[in-house]
C-alpha cells in the first residue's frame, strides 16, 4: 500500500470516528430529561471542531495532503475535548436557571449531590458571581422538573471539600478526571458550594406563575 493510500485510509477512519463523536455531543442531552438544551461554551466548541476536522478527514483530499497532516495531528485533542464533554452528559446533570444583576438569563448544566436530603453544586467563585449566585432564588431543572430552590452559597472550606468528595464518590468522569490530573483530589480555594433549598410554598407558586408567563 503506497503512503498516500495509507494516509487517505487513516484519515477516512480518524475523520469518521470524529464526526460520531461530534453529533454524540449534541445528541447526548437528549438522555437527559426535560427540555433539549443546545450546547453551548466549551461543549459547542467541542462539538463544532469534532465536525469540522473529521469532515475534513473523512473526505479524500488527495493534493491536500500538509492540511490532512495538521488535522491528524490535532484530532487526539479535539476527540479528547469532545469526549470528554459528551461522557460528563451520561451521569447526572441539572440546570440551574439564573438571571444576573443586569438581566441577562444563562442555564447552568452542573453536577449534582444530595447531602442530608438537599441538593448541593459545586462552581468557581468567579462564575457565581457572573451569575449573582449569592443568596439566590432560582430555579433548578432536575429529572425534568422545574422548581423554584434558594441558592445559598458555602465558601468554607471542610463544606467545598465535602461536597467535592460528595462529587468524587457518585461521578464516573470526576474520577478519570481527577486520575488523568484535570481536577485535583481537593477542590481549590476558589472554588464554592451552592445549596438548594426548596423555596416557601408562595415562592414556588411564584415561581410557576413566572414560568408560565415566559411562554
Amino acid at each position: 500500500m503506497s503512503e498516500s493510500r495509507a494516509l487517505s485510509r487513516v484519515s477516512r477512519i480518524v475523520g469518521s470516528v470524529l464526526l460520531l463523536v461530534g453529533l454524540a455531543v449534541f445528541a447526548i442531552r437528549l438522555r437527559q430529561p426535560g427540555p433539549y438544551p443546545f450546547p453551548e461554551g466549551g461543549p459547542l466548541v467541542g462539538g463544532f471542531l469534532a465536525l469540522l476536522v473529521g469532515g475534513w478527514l473523512a473526505r479524500d483530499w488527495g493534493v491536500a495532503r500538509p492540511l490532512t497532516w495538521l488535522a491528524l495531528l490535532a484530532s487526539p485533542i479535539v476527540l479528547f475535548f469532545a469526549l470528554y464533554v459528551t461522557l460528563a452528559e451520561l451521569e447526572e446533570v441539572v440546570v440551574l436557571k439564573v438571571t444576573n444583576e443586569a438581566g441577562q438569563a444563562a442555564d447552568l448544566r452542573l453536577w449534582v449531590v444530595d447531602r442530608d436530603g438537599v441538593p448541593w453544586v459545586t462552581m468557581p467563585r468567579w462564575k457565581a458571581d457572573a451569575h449573582g449566585l449569592r443568596e439566590s432564588r432560582v430555579e433548578l431543572l432536575r429529572d425534568g422538573e422545574t422548581r423554584c430552590v434558594n441558592a445559598s452559597r458555602h465558601e468554607d472550606r471542610p463544606t467545598v471539600i465535602e461536597i467535592h468528595q460528595l462529587r468524587q464518590e457518585k461521578y464516573g468522569m470526576q474520577r478519570f478526571a481527577t486520575a488523568i490530573g484535570l481536577f485535583g483530589p481537593v477542590p481549590n480555594e476558589a472554588t464554592v458550594a451552592l445549596r438548594l433549598d426548596p423555596c416557601p410554598p408562595e415562592s414556588r407558586g411564584e415561581s410557576r406563575t413566572l414560568a408560565r408567563s415566559r411562554h
